[in-house]
């Protein structure tokens, strides 16, 4: 979090983050890790959005990660530019077919 708020994202007052498990997102976190100064100043600036518990789009994200991996970057690729083609490649196929997610769950515990 310091190097997020610190180097990556200097700029905005609150920071906010898309997090998959609230349990393990807290204040005291913060307080163990960081002197208490340093803790209410990064706990201030983060502002924590958490992800439903059922048809989480964090899930459906990692699915498409998976796709990714197994139809076009599951070999040695030599470049980065090579790599960053092979993806727009992959993507630009995905969104000329329209395909959609079927967004499913039960209220069911």
């Amino acid at each position: 979090m310091k190097r997020i708020a610190d180097e990556m994202c200097p700029e905005p007052k609150k920071i906010r983050l898309v997090m998959y498990n609230f349990k393990t997102h807290n204040a005291s976190a913060f307080y163990e890790t960081f002197e208490p100064e340093e803790a209410k100043r990064l706990w201030d600036r983060s502002e924590f959005i958490f992800t439903p518990k059922h048809g989480s789009w964090l899930s459906m994200e990692e699915i498409e990660l998976q796709v990714l991996n197994g139809q076009c970057l599951n070999r040695h690729i030599a470049t980065t530019q090579d790599i960053k083609s092979e993806v727009e490649a992959w993507q630009n196929h995905g969104n000329n077919k329209k395909s959609t997610i079927i967004w499913q769950f039960t209220n069911f515990y």
